[in-house]
């Protein structure tokens, strides 16, 4: 009987280890009963559900402390416990992204299997993607969600200061603990390739050649690869008037970035043909006003002052004087609607907007992941920047030393921050037109 038992056992591990060979394949698949992280997945889904209903019930009303930063809620269940790490402050950026607790619930915790994505990353994270691919949950370990969260405040500041930038948005971190196994840290943030139906191309992109090649997918296959720079040698993101904000936008992220003397973070990019109906597309009043209202966030957020006022679902009396204005510019001729602002940059009259210049915004596209969607002239970009936990520690500076020795005359991941941040700059500068 247990000679039975163990060779159904080796059986079932050799079978199992045949489809993750065929999924590894496909990049993407359904995290089942069948599969080994299925009741992971179970136990993250009942956690995050519980969390966020705690959010429904008791609404944060006041401005964010710094007692809100530091809070860990810990919740006992069944088979497991989670911490949730400052609650309040996710739930914030959440609501000032225009995004209500009943949707987000409603995706990480739907009945549906979460997916896992296979990534050709280095890492040793885990990637799960809900089943609708707006959000994604990744493991980190203890020492980068310490960095994090040591930083967060800083994180938080910077989307303030900028809300439109590229950084990706984390929405919570979080911790699971399982009888008799490790501790595990995930944190979930959203999709820069979100909706991703009709993507042709996705790009994992450092500014650097060693290790910067990944073998595409044969021609005419569904399997999702992501591509690397050397991947992207000969192309370039056509954005025409667009290009100036998006190398200013990318300039400051990265100075962001080398301020918390991290590297090796990445530009994701894909791209998708225009439809034919939007393309050289002329905007009426009404569209313009709606773009605006979701681009220009005066002063405060629907919740209160202290979180960061990135576009999202804004008070309609709010914007009064900035659409005054923009109307003003309209009907006496200056900045036509034709020109189409959502391709301002700086010196252009959308730009000229209180604020606009300052904290380099944009007219954001009336699409649900415009933070991160930049219409060019004949394609659809979708740009964000990830992976930002990197520390340039003593074990990095080895690295390099080591790197410069093995791959003399080349360019690596493995530099200093200041470099990783100008070299990059570098590379959106030219690969764009």
């Amino acid at each position: 009987m247990s000679g039975h038992r163990q060779h159904s056992g080796t059986v079932k591990r050799r079978l199992w280890g045949g489809l993750r060979q065929q999924w590894k394949l496909l990049g993407l698949f359904e995290i089942d009963q069948q599969h080994e992280f299925y009741s992971l997945t179970c136990m993250m889904k009942e956690g995050l559900a519980a969390a966020t209903q705690n959010n429904m019930n008791n609404a944060p009303t006041n401005e964010l402390s710094d007692d809100d930063y530091r809070l860990e809620t810990t919740r006992i269940h069944k088979d497991f416990t989670m911490k949730t790490f400052a609650g309040p402050v996710f739930a914030s950026l959440r609501s000032s992204l225009g995004m209500t607790e009943q949707e987000y619930q409603q995706s990480l915790c739907s009945e549906h299997c979460y997916l896992q994505f296979i990534s050709n990353s280095k890492s040793k994270a885990d990637f799960f993607l809900t089943n609708d691919k707006r959000f994604f949950l990744k493991t980190q370990n203890k020492r980068e969600i310490k960095f994090f969260l040591a930083n967060l405040k800083i994180y938080m500041e910077h989307l303030k200061k900028f809300p439109h930038s590229l950084l990706v948005k984390f929405l919570g971190v979080h911790r699971i603990k399982i009888t008799h196994r490790r501790k595990k840290y995930f944190i979930v943030m959203q999709s820069v390739f979100y909706p991703d139906d009709r993507i042709n191309s996705r790009y994992d992109i450092k500014g650097c050649e060693v290790s910067r090649w990944t073998e595409p997918a044969p021609e005419g296959s569904q399997i999702i690869v992501v591509l690397k720079d050397l991947n992207f040698e000969g192309q370039y993101v056509i954005l025409d008037r667009q290009r100036a904000w998006l190398l200013r936008q990318v300039e400051i992220d990265t100075h962001f970035l080398r301020r918390l003397n991290v590297l090796d973070y990445s530009l994701l990019l894909a791209h998708q043909p225009l439809h034919h109906d939007e393309r050289h597309q002329s905007l009426s009043f009404a569209t313009l006003i709606m773009r605006t209202k979701k681009s220009v966030n005066p002063g405060s957020t629907p919740i209160h002052a202290g979180i960061a006022p990135v576009p999202g679902a804004i008070l309609e009396d709010d914007s009064t004087l900035n659409l005054d204005q923009l109307q003003a510019r309209v009907s006496s001729g200056v900045g036509t609607i034709q020109t189409c602002p959502e391709h301002s940059g700086p010196g252009s009259d959308a730009a000229d907007l209180p604020g606009f210049r300052a904290q380099n915004r944009r007219l954001l596209p009336n699409l649900k992941n415009p933070l991160h969607v930049i219409d060019g002239p004949e394609q659809r970009y979708f740009i964000g920047i990830i992976d930002i936990f990197t520390v340039y520690s003593c074990r990095k500076r080895l690295e390099h030393l080591w790197k410069r020795l093995r791959h003399p005359g080349r360019s690596f991941s493995t530099v200093s921050p200041q470099t990783y941040c100008f070299r990059l700059c570098h590379w959106v500068q030219d690969h764009t037109k």
